[in-house]
């Protein structure tokens, strides 16, 4: 008899399977078996919170298979993903097949390896029912919000509405932004700046006003730019003081599953959703040739920035031979976990360090690929040497001013010579030139002088990369759960993307405001994050999951029942978005509705006039196939992609994006193809031409 080991995926199951071998026998779950039925509450509250598990619609033929392979084997072990959802499934699976919870048969692999596999099948243990039941608990508690609030929103705002424990205040988030953005002032400010030579350099360096007779140059006008110009008609220019320093520049740490989510989005405009589905798909398992099935990433889904000290010495094998001794640090790195993270796995790295991307690249996915160099790189530049850094700031005065100029040189690349962390925003790296050699006392030449009206810019919209970030920050929601979390947001309609930005819709704004209105607690921050603590108390087994289940729904109770009370007999309206479009039934302006499934175009005349349209979005594009409009569209999974408007007639569609420019060759809009280093192509049959952005 084989002995039966029951993972979630068939790949994942493919990959063990192979280095098993004949004794076992490798099965998928196929994920959850057990839930709680989408119909009902399924949560007897009055008695300690007591869930009913109903096996899983779609389930059965999968659970009659498990059940009776279970019988005919030796031994079963259970193998789930290695968190707090892999536990649950494993504790349900035990359930099912009458397995003993108090037995060793709980097996965990960290990384889909030969070694990894063979170390998880020798350290088995009981199923950690205190990673069960906080798993149990955030399910509860999930459930107990959804169903008892949104029935809520569906009286006062519309049906359909959904409320979530952590959905919420993420919206809120998206909504407090853009408040602040409406509400913001801004202020007009002027700088003043120098561009200017030195006697033993052509160089054109920048410096710019820093003070003015002592005090910081706080010019708040035109007019007082103007006069500290005049003053400075004529003036001679002469270095004060010099400064050289070196400085050291350390590399990011390597990922964990938020990072991961963020530079995604930053670098290749992943979305969290996608960047999870190409992870999960190199820890499972790909067929490599002459490996055969290999998990080339560590599990995907973790807080920790712990490396093994195997990974640190393959890594720094690697670089050694790749770059050279001088890459390595004096000594291994080690980078100091987030208190209150999760330090059950090791951080998100390379499974063999030394197998690299471009060894790896014909047997992967694109996204495949992108994620495991970012993830490669990412992590060997972790254990390379600091990016050594020759900065020079220098101070130099004109009458009674005192302008700064700065810049650096790299004296030895390091770690940066493989990999730079993605920044949030737009880079100026001006100030970040190289300088002439500059010596105290030396005249420099004015090229010229500007003064240069600024404004204060509102904060920025969030992206999908700095929402999780700031979820993250606040201690809201876990790592796995943000790509689901911005997913659901976005589905249900609360919030929209703007190119790569976040926005609140109507539905989102009138939803929130409620929310805070009648609910505090469940969009406010700090208790959203303090009920995070709680729950990882009962991962932890400090805190019993039914008493933190209790504390938070005596309030809640109250809570709903006041809200109930204030709102009897309201109804909220959801304000229309106005158009310039006119309905082609009666003339009326049309306007946006946020229906169940998007948004809609209809008449303002309703009920009197019931015509409704798609909306259109046009494109600065035209078909190369029979040169009508280019219209942007949307896949049943939200994807943005293009498309002729004569469709079906004319069945064009592209995921690359139409732009102004024109084919030299036959004058049809070309396309802008791949990220920032992608290319204009014409799309046009048996045209071909291509050029570099």
């Amino acid at each position: 008899m084989s002995e039966l080991v029951i993972v979630e995926s068939p790949a994942k199951a493919k990959t063990i399977q192979k280095y098993l071998g004949s004794g076992f026998e490798v099965v998928a779950s196929m994920g959850h078996v057990r839930d709680l039925p989408k119909s009902k509450l399924s949560v007897d509250i009055e008695h300690n919170f007591e869930p009913t598990y109903i096996e899983m619609k779609g389930k059965e033929d999968v659970i009659k298979d498990l059940k009776s392979r279970a019988k005919k084997s030796s031994r079963v072990w259970l193998a789930t993903d290695p968190d707090r959802e892999g536990e649950a499934i494993s504790w349900h699976l035990a359930q099912l097949l009458g397995l003993d919870t108090e037995q060793n048969n709980r097996v965990e692999f960290n990384e889909i390896t030969k070694t990894g596999v063979q170390a998880g099948m020798s350290h088995p243990h009981k199923i950690d029912l205190d990673l069960v039941n906080a798993q149990q608990a955030r399910r509860i508690l999930d459930r107990i919000v959804g169903y008892q609030l949104s029935p809520f929103l569906w009286r006062k705002i519309r049906r359909g509405l959904s409320a979530g424990r952590v959905q919420s205040v993420a919206v809120r988030l998206v909504v407090d932004r853009e408040n602040e953005i409406r509400a913001f002032q801004p202020r007009e400010y002027w700088s003043i700046d120098a561009k200017l030579t030195a006697k033993s350099s052509r160089k054109v360096f920048a410096a710019h006003l820093a003070e003015v007779d002592g005090k910081k140059a706080e010019l708040a006008s035109g007019a007082d730019a103007d006069k500290i110009l005049k003053s400075l008609e004529g003036a001679d220019f002469i270095v004060k003081s010099v400064k050289k320093r070196v400085t050291s520049r350390q590399p990011a740490p390597p990922f964990i599953t938020s990072t991961l989510q963020q530079e995604a989005s930053r670098r290749m405009g992943f979305q969290a959703r996608r960047t999870m589905k190409a992870a999960q798909e190199l820890y499972e398992g790909v067929e490599i040739p002459e490996l055969g099935a290999v998990g080339l990433i560590t599990y995907m889904r973790t807080d920790s920035l712990r490396v093994s000290d195997e990974a640190k010495a393959a890594a720094a094998e690697y670089i050694k031979g790749a770059y050279g001794k001088q890459y390595l640090p004096a000594t291994p790195r080690t980078f100091k976990t987030k208190k209150g993270a999760q330090d059950a796995h090791e951080a998100i790295r390379p499974s063999m360090p030394n197998l690299t991307p471009d060894q790896v690249k014909d047997s992967l996915t694109t996204d495949q690929y992108k994620l495991y160099k970012l993830i490669w790189e990412r992590f060997i530049a972790s254990q390379m040497a600091n990016c050594q850094l020759d900065t020079v700031s220098a101070e130099i005065t004109a009458n009674n001013c005192l302008f700064r100029a700065s810049g650096y040189s790299v004296k030895f690349d390091g770690f940066t010579k493989l990999y730079v962390e993605a920044k949030d925003g737009a880079q100026n790296d001006e100030d970040n030139k190289e300088l002439p050699p500059l010596t105290e006392g030396d005249p420099l030449k004015l090229k010229s002088l500007d003064g240069n009206q600024h404004f204060t810019q509102p904060p920025s919209r969030y992206t999908e990369a700095t929402l999780i970030k700031a979820l993250e920050e606040n201690g809201i929601g876990r790592p796995s759960t943000y790509a689901a979390t911005v997913s659901t947001i976005l589905s249900r309609m609360y919030v929209e993307r703007d190119g790569k930005q976040l926005k609140p819709t109507s539905l989102g704004e009138v939803t929130t405001e409620l929310m805070k209105d009648q609910f505090k607690q469940i969009v406010d921050v700090k208790f959203t994050a303090d009920m995070e603590s709680d729950l990882d108390g009962v991962e932890q087994g400090k805190t019993d999951w039914v008493e933190s289940l209790r504390k938070f729904y005596d309030n809640f109770e109250k809570t709903l029942e006041n809200a109930e009370k204030a709102m009897d007999g309201k109804r909220l309206r959801v304000p229309d978005e106005e158009t310039d479009e006119v309905c082609d039934v009666c003339g009326k302006p049309m306007v946006i509705k946020i229906g169940r499934f998007g948004k809609f175009l209809a008449c303002s005349g309703f009920p009197d006039c019931r015509n409704t349209k798609k909306i259109v979005t046009p494109t600065k594009g035209f078909c190369p196939l029979c040169g009508k409009k280019i219209i942007l569209k949307k896949s049943k999974k939200g994807r943005s992609f293009y498309g002729c408007e004569g469709y079906p007639d004319c069945n064009f569609m592209t995921w690359s994006t139409p732009v102004e420019d024109r084919c030299p060759k036959c004058k049809n809009t070309l396309f802008k193809k791949g990220g920032r280093a992608g290319k204009l192509v014409c799309e046009k049959p048996d045209c071909g031409y291509e050029r570099p952005l």
